[in-house]
């Protein structure tokens, strides 16, 4: 039963960041988004992405990079606001 909770929850705040992103007046406008998998960093994202860090985290102001977690939603193209 724990697993399934755990998969409610990351479903639920996945849903939150999405629409953080899409509705949010000051969030960056997001073009692409992949999810987080098992051993993946901000900066290993970015570097996937051919991104700068600068530019991965301003177009994910809501992310925390210490606190990633697999299933997590993460823009991957887009512009800052």
């Amino acid at each position: 039963m724990a697993k399934t909770s755990n998969k409610t929850t990351i479903m639920f705040l996945n849903m939150v960041l999405i629409l953080s992103l899409l509705l949010g007046e000051s969030a960056a406008s997001c073009e692409t988004v992949v999810g987080v998998e098992s051993g993946d960093t901000c900066i290993s994202i970015a570097k996937a992405s051919q991104l700068t860090t600068d530019f991965f985290l301003s177009i994910n102001p809501n992310v925390n990079c210490k606190e990633l977690f697999v299933g997590q939603w993460v823009c991957v193209a887009g512009s800052p606001n």
